[in-house]
């Protein structure tokens, strides 16, 4: 279960490059047309930055077994689901709310929602692994 997890968390990082690099590529904080549908900047950073430091904290669970690793991934998932529910909330606002001006809307919905799916996979299977680890 800790590999399929690992697996899914590079699935999603993956996905997670692919949406950064076309929102950049259309300018991306520079190109926020409506205030209601602006992403934070400190999201946008910490949004991957958080995953980045799971992602350590998990590949040194798998190389020592310790359970406190384990449990820092969980912790750091926790952040980016977080930070990541606020994005996907932003995205659907501009996707048609009535704040919404459709002049930023460069993220395609199924990117969107295999990176999203994929990244509830990895936290439950993260979860799942540092309840076994921990007693184990």
């Amino acid at each position: 279960m800790e590999y399929a997890a690992l697996g899914t968390w590079i699935i999603a990082a993956g996905g997670g490059t692919y949406l950064m690099a076309g929102w950049l590529a259309q300018g991306g904080l520079m190109e926020q047309a409506t205030k209601v549908t602006r992403y934070p900047v400190l999201v946008v950073v910490g949004h991957p930055l958080a995953a980045l430091v799971g992602l350590a904290a998990w590949v040194a669970y798998l190389a020592t077994g310790r359970a406190g690793y384990a449990w820092v991934a969980f912790t750091a998932l926790l952040v980016v689901i977080l930070q990541g529910f606020l994005l996907f909330t932003r995205w659907l606002v501009g996707r048609g709310g009535r704040h919404a001006r459709g002049a930023e809307q460069p993220f395609p919905a199924v990117a969107v929602t295999v990176h999203g799916v994929v990244a509830i996979a990895t936290f439950v299977l993260v979860f799942l692994t540092a309840i076994e680890a921990s007693h184990g």
